[in-house]
This record gives structure tokens, sequence and C-alpha cells, in this order.
């Protein structure tokens, strides 16, 4: 009764303090400076004043209201709880079960200055947004003549007379680290060629350029030459004949990476280069991913990259953009208040970045200025018109020619200043090559130059010589505006290259491979975060770190290997067969790698006294979570052997906020009970392992039990064997009039529905979920504080491809119309599953099952439906299979997906625009909403989606596909896998809401969202210690942070920095910080922890318990550029913004 009290009064003060809030803010309202007048009568703009000021009243008001009632709740769920027992589980009268609470007072509380960000009262506006681009655009695919995808373009001789035209050619390659052959094969076979060729050909002329992308292929070539040739690429790149652009570790595919991985292969590929060669990028070149996102401009702009250019885009766009001279402009991103975010970018404007189709309009014409194809080559022109050898004879009538195209190009810019690239994939492997096109062009470039009358000065030039001399001809500062030049907002999705060809496919392509990436993602980040903390509590206690330096070759290797992943060809699903296999191994090798990281970082930070460290490579002091058996396999969970002494347990919370979640282990005995160290029981929920729908495992169990993980901490759990009888799931299985025989084992209870096809439910203290007796798959959603039912209908469809002409294949989606109704010749075996912790469905059909599962705990864990879709369509043909959800939401046609994780853009079905190309990349969630709900879909794999009708979300879950689809891979998707793709779907209740604010081009998640995001992305590692004959030393739950973390931040990474002279730890670290928005519109729900937002502000300091962060220096997003350093450690950031500070932890 006491606590009940201090609950209560506890509660009334978190109340009143609100209410305080509320009036100052009623205050600052009415009294803010410059908004006072005098007298009565009110000018019209003064009424207009007056009218905005009630609006943002209102809003105010909404807010705390908001608040107060969640306050409320806290106050109202603490009282009821006071009282339990803990481990005690309770099973009331109307079939729910009451969970013993750990008297964690859990509250949220908003500053309402963190929600005006999402309301977008100081969004600037572009002149160019790519949805209202789509709205205007017919798509249509007039012949353009010799520009086929375009138009005619003419010009005045006259117009060069005063101002001459300016012509920077960039010889260039574009190596991708896999497709056709894996990386290492064609390193072998061409990159180190071109390498080499390189190095000798620049040498010959300073005159001469190139330019260089992918960090990956140079940082193999550079550890096979000698310090010689070390000095000399230095030289060269210190003159600026050798320029590197964007920088990365590959050219990163922009539709499905999550923005973890980008940053991180961008860092890594920085970080080489500022290390090796001691040069910094300044323009970004992306010449080859299928469609380009507004999340790599920012990472670039983020990253002090003052510049770049982009090529595949949809051809209509190019024509629109070309027309009205709107190629080159400031992209900028659609949340951003200030322009701070504005980079300038070039879009290409022909069909692709090859020689014929980059001089000009004419690839007829062009074709003959690429002197590989010379005759007597093993390359030659399509258009039957072959290059000529440049001499004296003919140079005049020849330079001519060339000079007509650049004009041509020059005139859809608005400067005079026109960028010629030179190369294609994997050119100049041949020392032939580099003297076929630098002497032929040589004797070009000084016709044209020693002829005043041409009015052109053209050169060889880098892709920064290029915007240098735009800005210096707008006479701006490089990365400033031109005056003239357009600012930009939105995506470059989805791209079509010809006809109605739309390169949809590839969002689902291969999708066991993008899930995979997902978790090495995950395993990475934990690694990092465990081992910089570990490495640095080590240093403080002055303990042997031998281990820990020997471990940082495997973190090197993981960030080596997933940024390999992100290449445009890798990720994407569009390799060969034997590419995709060496993927896989990587993927894997650093995945079995990185478990070894987390486990001995977490051995050294669990100990009691870090004294009793010893590391023993042969026996690790913990067991892998979960076991593979080789790349392309699920994992399996470790099954932890329970005999007379009790196992202890350690389980790492990934994510930097409390976490009360269920974890599930398998154990060998079904009478477990899971305890803390100080013997406090937890509640426990013993459930069946089944090998098959209907055959129980006699050997395995699953034990659930429900614990609140530390934030970025580390947890510690008995098992043992209990004598007391445990708590059993209860099982009921639908046969739907199926000959089968069901196995049932002590001691669970399993019910035998023979011919039932009765509608049924599982529910939580939120909600319950409806499903369909004949189908097993969900119907609806009834939340307990909504009167209303809300239709959630899940069913599954048949997607065909074209039984003509082009076909869908890896890249691109060619439908054979609308998808068809998925139609079992058997009926499906359902099987439920009830418990106290949580229940599930499962329905099997052949070429799939769905697990759909609800626990039952409050906060962001019970709050949404875990869905795991486990699909295999091996034996299928030309068949692509898809997730449906149908509901009552009021859609249109407007829905909104994910870009790379990172932000949420609005997307409009189209009718104008054929099927596929309404499907867009969804890495990390899609929504749709109307005035009183949103439905989102969160993934933890990338996949395509589509709103193809009012109220429905369509995710593609797995293609097979048996032909090429043209567009170079030469296979179509044969190696299927069986395949686990996990979701969250979340529905809310949005509490405001206005047609004005739904049209803006941006939105956001709610804070309730973007944790269910990191949930199914960032799992519980579960590690068993290993049993061993000596008894095991004290151990503890560790908790890292002396302070919760506000709950808009995400800690992106700590990543350990590489020391100066070899390749081994430094006593720094990188520590990404990002600031998410979101959207106070949808009702606050308590998450289950302290969720508490700041304006931005976190002590970067006194973070970390038990350390000191000293030298919090502010860095370029890759640390190559440092910003004014602070005076103390309070850091602040804007909404959406991510942030790198150097800090040294002591």
């Amino acid at each position: 009764m006491k606590l009940k009290k201090q609950v209560t009064v506890c509660g009334g003060a978190i109340f009143c303090v609100a209410v305080f809030s509320l009036y100052l803010m009623l205050d600052r309202v009415q009294h803010e400076p410059g908004r006072r007048h005098s007298g009565v009568s009110f000018p019209r703009n003064q009424i207009s004043v007056l009218q905005n000021r009630i609006e943002q009243l209102e809003q105010l008001l909404e807010e705390n209201h908001q608040i107060i009632s969640h306050i409320k709740d806290s106050v109202l769920e603490l009282t009821e709880n006071a009282d339990a027992h803990p481990g005690l589980l309770t099973f009331q009268a109307n079939g729910s079960w009451i969970l013993p609470t750990d008297n964690h007072q859990t509250f949220l509380s908003v500053f309402p200055q963190d929600c005006q960000f999402a309301l977008g009262n100081k969004e600037q506006k572009t002149d160019l947004q790519m949805l209202d681009v789509y709205s205007v655009l017919k798509f249509d695919n007039v012949d353009g003549g010799a520009w086929k995808q375009g138009f005619e373009i003419t010009y005045n001789r006259q117009e060069w007379d005063n101002e001459p035209l300016q012509v920077f050619v960039v010889p260039h390659s574009h190596n991708d680290p896999g497709w056709i052959k894996t990386f290492d094969k064609y390193y072998f076979d061409q990159t180190q060629h071109i390498l080499n060729n390189m190095l000798l050909k620049l040498q010959e002329d300073p005159k001469r350029r190139f330019i260089w992308a992918e960090i990956s292929f140079f940082s193999k070539w550079w550890d096979n030459i000698d310090t010689q040739k070390r000095a000399a690429v230095r030289r060269l790149a210190a003159n600026g004949q050798l320029e590197f652009v964007t920088g990365g570790w590959v050219m990163t595919d922009e539709a499905n990476s999550h923005y973890f991985a980008m940053v991180d292969q961008l860092i890594e590929g920085h970080q080489w280069l500022e290390k090796n060669i001691g040069v910094i990028p300044k323009s970004g070149w992306a010449i080859d991913p299928f469609g380009h996102s507004s999340t790599m401009s920012y990472l670039l702009k983020r990253s002090n990259l003052t510049s770049m250019l982009i090529q595949r885009v949809h051809y209509s766009i190019k024509k629109h953009f070309a027309a009205t001279k709107n190629l080159e402009f400031m992209w900028r991103q659609t949340w951003d208040t200030d322009s701070s975010t504005d980079i300038m970018c070039q879009l290409m404007p022909f069909y692709s970045y090859d020689i014929p189709h980059t001089c000009g309009p004419d690839p007829k014409i062009c074709c003959q200025f690429d002197f590989r194809r010379l005759p007597g080559g093993r390359i030659s022109c399509p258009w039957k018109v072959p290059p000529k050898v440049i001499n004296d004879a003919n140079v005049a009538e020849r330079a001519n020619l060339l000079l007509d195209q650049y004009r041509k190009k020059s005139k859809l810019y608005k400067s005079k200043v026109v960028l010629i690239p030179l190369g294609d994939d994997f050119r100049y492997d041949k020392a032939l090559e580099w003297d076929q096109q630098f002497q032929n062009y040589e004797k070009l470039f000084n016709y044209m130059n020693s002829h005043p009358e041409l009015h052109v000065q053209i050169q060889f030039g880098t892709l920064s010589e290029y915007f240098d001399a735009v800005y210096k001809k707008n006479g701006v500062s490089p990365g400033s505006k031109p005056p003239s030049y357009p600012v930009l907002s939105g995506d470059f999705f989805t791209y079509a290259d010809r006809e109605d060809h739309y390169w949809s496919g590839y969002f689902t392509s291969r999708p066991f491979y993008k899930n995979l990436d997902r978790v090495l993602e995950s395993h990475l980040r934990a690694a990092e975060i465990l081992y910089s903390l570990a490495l640095s509590h080590a240093r403080h206690s002055g303990v042997d770190i031998r281990y820990l330096v020997s471990d940082y070759r495997f973190l090197t290797e993981a960030r080596q290997n997933i940024g390999l992943f992100q290449h445009h060809d890798a990720i994407t699903g569009t390799s060969k067969e034997v590419v995709v296999v060496d993927y896989g191994l990587r993927l894997f090798h650093s995945l079995m790698n990185l478990k070894r990281v987390i486990i001995n970082a977490a051995h050294f930070l669990v100990l009691q006294s870090k004294n009793d460290y010893k590391y023993d490579e042969s026996s690790l002091f913990l067991q892998l979570d979960d076991r593979r058996q080789n790349h392309d396999s699920l994992p399996e969970k470790t099954v932890i052997k329970l005999e007379s002494l009790p196992r202890y347990m350690v389980v790492f919370n990934p994510i930097e906020q409390e976490r009360l979640c269920v974890i599930s282990v398998h154990t060998t005995s079904p009478r477990v009970k899971v305890t803390l160290i100080d013997g406090s029981n937890l509640p426990t929920q013993i459930s069946a392992v089944w090998k098959s729908p209907t055959d129980m495992a006699t050997d395995t169990y699953q034990v659930s039990f429900v614990a609140r993980l530390p934030a970025l901490g580390l947890a510690v759990f008995q098992l043992s064997e209990s004598f007391n009888a445990p708590v059993n799931s209860n099982v009921a299985i639908y046969l739907r009039n199926r000959d089968v025989t069901v196995s049932k084992k002590e001691p669970f209870s399993v019910k035998i529905l023979e011919s039932s096809t009765n509608d049924f439910f599982i529910e939580n203290q939120h909600m319950q979920v409806w499903f369909n007796g004949v189908t097993g798959l969900m119907e609806n959603i009834k939340r307990k504080d909504d009167q209303q039912e809300q239709k959630v209908r899940m069913e599954f469809v048949w997607y065909g491809t074209r039984s003509f002409k082009d076909k869908s294949g890896a890249y691109l989606f060619l439908p054979d119309g609308e998808a068809r109704a998925y139609i079992s010749k058997q009926t499906p075996i359902t099987r439920i599953t009830e418990g106290p912790l949580y229940s599930e469905v499962i329905s099997f059909y052949r070429h799939f099952h769905q697990i759909i599962r609800l626990y039952n705990l409050p906060g962001v864990e019970g709050l949404s439906l875990d869905v795991s879709i486990v699909v295999d369509i091996h034996d299928q043909v030309n068949r692509e299979l898809a997730m449906r959800l149908s509901t009552s939401i009021e859609s249109g046609d407007m829905f909104f997906t994910d870009l790379n994780g990172f932000q949420i853009q609005p997307r409009k079905y189209f009718q104008k625009l054929p099927l596929q190309a309404n499907f867009y990349p969804m890495p990390a969630m899609a929504y749709i909403q109307d005035n009183r709900s949103r439905l989102t879909v969160h993934t933890a794999q990338s996949l395509g989606v589509s709103s193809i009708r009012s109220g429905q979300l369509e995710i593609i879950l797995d293609r097979r596909l048996m032909q090429d689809d043209n567009r170079g891979l030469g296979q179509g998707l044969k190696d299927n896998k069986l395949t686990c793709n996990r979701f969250r779907i979340l529905l809310e209740r949005r509490s405001t809401s206005n047609k004005v604010q739904d049209s803006r081009p941006v939105s956001f998640p709610s804070l309730l969202s973007h944790m269910t995001s990191m949930l199914v992305n960032h799992e519980v590692l579960a590690m068993p210690v290993t049993p061993r004959p000596q008894k095991i030393p004290p151990i503890r739950t560790w908790r890292p942070l002396s302070a919760a973390v506000p709950c808009d931040f995400h800690m992106l990474n700590i990543r350990t920095l590489q020391s100066e002279v070899v390749s081994a730890p430094g006593l720094e670290a990188a520590l990404i910080l990002h600031r998410k928005g979101f959207d106070c519109g949808l009702e606050a729900r308590s998450l289950g922890f302290n969720c508490t937002t700041t304006q931005g502000k976190l002590s970067v300091g006194t973070l970390f318990q038990g350390l000191d962060v000293v030298n919090v220096q502010p860095m370029s997003l890759t640390l190559l550029y440092p910003a004014k350093p602070f005076n103390s450690s309070l850091v602040f950031l804007k909404p959406m913004e991510i942030s790198t500070f150097r800090i040294r932890m002591v």
C-alpha cells in the first residue's frame, strides 16, 4: 500500500509538471515578442497572424493532451501493478493472462518543441519536387530521332563567340566488384591490369587524367604493389591527374541498402584513402546504380563532398529535365528547413554511361570516337560506322563532327561547360587502349584548341575539375548554389531505361541474401559497440588486451565484406549464381567471426573481477546463440543441455533503450525455471518444438521468459531444472479434413480439430487478432481501446510474366497483368499455440508457411504483430509470390515507403503508369493511412512494395524466373533458397491529421514505429555460458550507460578507429549518432521504457558508466574533416541529422 501511495504521488507530480508546462506554452503563444497589438482594430495581415497563432495554440494543446493522457495511463498502470508479486502468472476469467510487473516505472515525455519538426512549418519550398514532376509528366515514349528518347537539338554557331565552350573529357573505367565474375576473378583478369596501365600511362603526359571509384579493388591492388609504385600513385593523386570519386568501398546500390551499411562502406573507403594515399574525395560519381536515393546525396553532403553525378534515371525524367535545362540542380532533403543539405548534382542526359551515349545525342556519331572499337578489335560499333584513326588528313572533319555533338550536349545545361565521360565497364585493361584513346583525342584537342574560330577550349579533366569550372563560370564557391540553378527534392525511383521496362524486380531478387545482409549488419554494429567498450574498459583496468587486438582483424574483414555486398550487383540479387555463392560465403564467414568478437567482448564485460579473465581460443566462454550449416541455410537455435548443474546465459540487447521482451531458447528439458542472478524467478512459458506441422520433437523444448534488458547491455540469467509444474502453452491444430497423424508428447496439451472451419483469435492486453477458419490467415485486428474493428486481411497472390517479347528477370518486373490469388490444392494445416507470454498462429501451405506471433507484454513488444513468412518456390516456373494486406483504411492512391531505413518518401499510385512502375523499394518500412489510422509494415529485409488499391499494401516475397531479361546478366533467377521474410505489423491511431500536412512531400514514423523497426532489425543475442569442469568465475549483468539516451537518438555505431601505424585498434573511436524525425500526430503509447526527448541534446562526456569520454571532436561523417570543437561534451543534433564524433574513452 505504501508503494501504491508513492506511485500515485509521483504520477501526480509528473501530471502537475505537464500542466505547468502547458501554462508556460500558452503564455509563450500569447506574449511572444513582436506579436503584441494595441487597440481592438486588427488589420487584415494581423488577423492572419492571429489565425496562425490560434492554429499553433490548438496544436500545442493537442500535443499536451497526448502527453497528459499518457502520464495518466502510466500512473494507473503503475498503481494497478504496485501490489503484484514478481514471478507469478495469473490467469483471468476472460481468457487473458496478467503478467507480473518488475515495478519498473516507465513514462513518455516528449518536448512539444520536438514535435514541431514533423509539422513542417519551416520547411523550404523547392523548385522541383519529384512527386509533382511525376504528376505532370505524360510518360509518353515519342521517338526523338538520333536521340531516340529525347528530341532534336539545334544551336546557333555564334552562341560561343563571346564565351567559348569549355569541354572536359573524363577518362574512367567502371569496375563492378562482382557481377558476371567474382570480385577476385575480375581483379586478376582485368582490374589489376587497368591500374597497372594507369600508373604507367598517366606518367607519360601530365595533361592526362583518370578517375576511379571502387576502393575495394584499389586497396587489393595497393597490397600487391611495391613502395616505389605507391609513391607514384600518391604523386599522381596530389597533382590532380588521378582523382578518387565518391571514395566508397563500392559504388553502392541505393534502393536496397540500409543507411548503416551505406555509411559504413563510405567510412571504410574514405579512411583507407586518407591513411594510404592522403587524399580526400570532393565529388560523387554514381553511374550504374539502378535508380537514385536522396539518402545518398545527404550522406555525401555530410561527408563534405561538394558535388555529385548520377546516371540511371527514368528516360522521361531525363528528357523533361533536358528540355527545361534542369539537368544540374541543388539536391535538397524534403525535410530540410535551412538548405543545409543542398548538394550540387548533375544528371547525365542520355541512355547509358558508355562512350556512344556520352559525347552527345547521336550514338552513331559518338561511337566513332570510341577508339577501342577501331577495325580489327574485339568490339565494334552496332551502328556499322567504325571509328577512324585521327591523322592530318581527317582531323578537321573529325574534330568538327565531334564538336557538333559537344555543342548539342552543352545546350541541355545552363553553363557553357560540358562534361564528356570517356569510358565503360572494365575499360583501359590493355595498354593498347590507353594509346588508342589518349593519342587520338590529343590530336583532336590540339586541332580544336589551335583554331580560335571554333570557340572551344578542350582538355582531359577529372570530375572535380569539371564542377570547379561550373562554379567559377557562375561566380560561386564550390558547393554553393549557382544563381539560376533549381533546387530539387525527392528521389529517382523507379528506374526505366526504355519502353515499359521498369527495374522494380531487383527490389526483391534473391531475398535470402538481402536478409542475411541485414543479420550481418546488426551483428557488425553489435560487435563494434561491444568491442569498443570492452577495449576501453580493458585499458582502463590495465588488463591484458592481446586478444582484443587480434579480434580487430575480424571487424575490419566484416566491414569490408558488408561493404562489398552493398555493390549495385550484389545486394540487388543481379549477379551470376557463382558470384552469389562467393558473396554468400563472405557474409557467412564474417557472421561467424563477428559472433566470436561479440562472445569475447561479452565474456570480458560480464566478469565481476576483470582479473578472472582468461582467453581460451579452443573453448570460448560463451556459445553461439544460433548456428547455420552453411551460407544458404536458415539459422537453428543452440540447444542448451540441462543437467544437474544450472546453466548461465548472457543476453545482449543491441539497442540503446531498455528492452522489455520475451526471450526464447531451446533446452533439453521441459521443466525449467529461469532466474536472475539474485535468485528472482522470471515468468516462463514452455512450448513444444515441432519438426513438421504435426510432428512434435521429443528431445527439445522451447523456454520463453520475460526480461527487462539494459540499454546496450548484457543481462545474466540462470536456467535450471525445476520441480514445480511449469506453465505450458496449449496447442490447437486445425487439420481441415487432412489425413495426417498428429504426434502428441507430454507435457503439452494438443487439441485436434479434424474438420472445424470456425474463425478464431489470439489476444493480448492491447488487441485481439482474428483469423479466417478456412485459410488460417489474418482477417482483422480489434484494439482493446477502440470499439471499431479494423479489417487487416492477409492473402497471398502470384504474379506471372509476359508470354511474349521481353520477360521478367533479375532486374525487370514485367508481369502478365494483375496478380492472381494463391490457390492451394490441399487445405492448409493451422497450428495455434497459446500461453501467458505469447500466442502464435502458424498456417502451412505448400509454398510458404506464415507465423504470426503476439506477445503479451506492455510496451513496444506487445503493440505490434511479429510476422514471419517462410517461402520455398523452387518448383515454380516464372512466378513471383506476394503478400497482400487489404484494410479498411481509406488511403486513396497514396502510400509511403522508406529510403534506406533513413527517411520516408510519400508515393502515389499512378494509373497512367504500368503496374510494375508503381513498385518501390522497401528497405525498412511501408505504410498507408487515412485521417484515423496508420498501418505500417516493418521489414527485416529489403523487398519490393506497392499499394495497388486504396487500403492495400502488397509486398513481393520471392521471384523465380527462368530467363535473362537482356540487361547483361545472361541468367534467370533459379537458385531460390528456403527464405524467412520477417516483418512487424503495427496499427496506430492518428490523433491529429489535416489535409495540408498530409499533402506535403514529407512524412515521418512515430516514436513507437521507430522503436518497432529497431526491434525487428536488431534481435537480442542469447548466448549460453559454455559448461566446463571448473567453477565459472562470478559474472553479473553489465550496464554500459550511465543515463538514458533520448529516445529520438539512435547510436548508429561506436567504431574503433585503426591505429596510425598498423592494422590494429587505435586509441580513438568514431561515435556516430542519428537523431530521428518523428510524428507526434499518432497517439502516445507506453513504450515499456522511459522515453524522453531533449530537444536534440546529449551529454557524451558522461554517457558511459565507468568511462570518461574525452576529446569529443565533431567531424564530417567519414572523419576526414574536423568541425569546430566543442567547449563541453554536450552535443546537439537537429532532427534527422547524422553526426560523427571522434572520441576517446578512458
